[in-house]
C-alpha cells in the first residue's frame, strides 16, 4: 500500500517544516507549498514547489502538478498566514483585504482545487486557525476577522462534506513561536506570524505540530492547540465578556510597538 499524502500551504515556515516532519516520521510523503523555499530543509519524502497562493495561475499549476505526481490525496493542511498588528484607526484597506487574501481566500481556492481529491480519497481538510479564530484579540482586527471567516468556511463545509465520507478540522494554535526575534513588520502592520512580541506563553513549532497530528488522529472537529488556547477555547464559550476582559489586561496594555 503506498504512503498516504499530505499538502501543506506555507510549508516552509516554522510550523509548516515541523508538521512535515511529524507526518513524514509516520510514513507520510507530504508536498509543501510556500512563496519563499529558502528556509526549507530538504528532506527524504517531502516535495516543496514554489508559489503564490494569492495568484490563481500560479495555484492552479502547483494544484494540478501536485494531482499529476499524486494522484491520491489523503489531506490538505491550510497553514499559509500573515498576522497584521496595530490599532484599526492605522489598518489601511489595502492591508486589510491582503491578509483575507493570504490567509483566506487562498485557502478557499486550494478548497476548491482539491475538494473532488479529498472526496475519492475520503480524506481531511486540516484549517490552521488560531485562537482569533474564535475570540477577540487586542491590536489585531484583520487578523481576527480573517481567521473567524476561516473557521466559519470550513465549519460551514463540514456540513456538506461529511455526506463524501471527507473530515473537516480545524486546529486553533495560540502563540507558536515560528519567527523568534523577527518582529520587524512592514509599515502596514503585516508580519510574519509567530514573531510579536505581545503573545503570552509561547510554544515550539514541534510541540504545536505533535497537539496538532494528536487531534488530527482523534477526529476532532476543533483542536485547541497549547495551554493558552485551550482555556481561551472554554473560557470563551462559557463568558465570551470574562474572556475579553482578561485578553485586554494581559495583551491590551503589553506595548506591541
Amino acid at each position: 500500500m503506498s504512503a498516504p499524502v499530505a499538502v501543506i500551504s506555507g510549508g516552509a515556515g516554522g510550523l509548516g517544516q515541523a508538521v512535515s516532519a511529524a507526518l513524514r516520521a509516520e510514513g507520510w510523503r507530504v508536498v509543501i507549498l510556500d512563496r519563499d523555499l529558502a528556509a526549507l530543509i530538504d528532506a527524504p519524502g517531502q516535495q516543496a514547489i514554489a508559489c503564490d497562493l494569492t495568484d490563481p495561475a500560479q495555484l492552479a499549476s502547483a494544484c494540478a502538478q501536485i494531482l499529476s505526481d499524486h494522484p491520491r490525496i489523503d489531506l490538505v493542511i491550510y497553514n499559509a498566514g500573515v498576522t497584521q498588528i496595530g490599532p484599526f484607526e492605522a489598518l489601511s484597506e489595502p492591508a486589510h483585504r491582503k491578509v483575507f487574501e493570504i490567509n483566506y481566500f487562498a485557502a478557499v481556492a486550494m478548497a476548491r482545487a482539491f475538494l473532488i481529491p479529498l472526496r475519492a480519497s475520503q480524506g481531511t481538510h486540516l484549517a490552521i486557525s488560531s485562537v482569533a479564530g474564535f475570540s477577540p484579540l487586542y491590536h489585531r482586527t484583520a487578523y481576527a476577522a480573517s481567521k473567524h471567516a476561516l473557521e466559519g468556511f470550513f465549519a460551514s463545509l463540514r456540513s456538506e462534506e461529511t455526506r463524501h465520507g471527507v473530515r473537516i478540522q480545524i486546529a486553533a494554535p495560540s502563540f507558536v513561536a515560528t519567527n523568534p526575534g523577527r518582529a520587524a513588520r512592514h509599515a502596514d502592520g503585516i508580519a510574519r506570524p509567530g514573531s510579536a512580541t505581545d503573545g503570552v506563553d509561547y510554544m515550539t513549532p514541534e510541540t504545536a505540530a505533535r497537539m496538532i497530528l494528536h487531534g488530527l488522529k482523534s477526529k476532532a472537529p476543533m483542536i485547541p492547540v497549547g495551554r493558552i488556547a485551550r482555556l481561551s477555547w472554554y473560557l470563551h464559550r462559557l463568558s465570551p465578556r470574562l474572556f475579553q476582559r482578561l485578553m485586554e489586561r494581559r495583551i491590551g496594555t503589553t506595548d506591541a510597538g
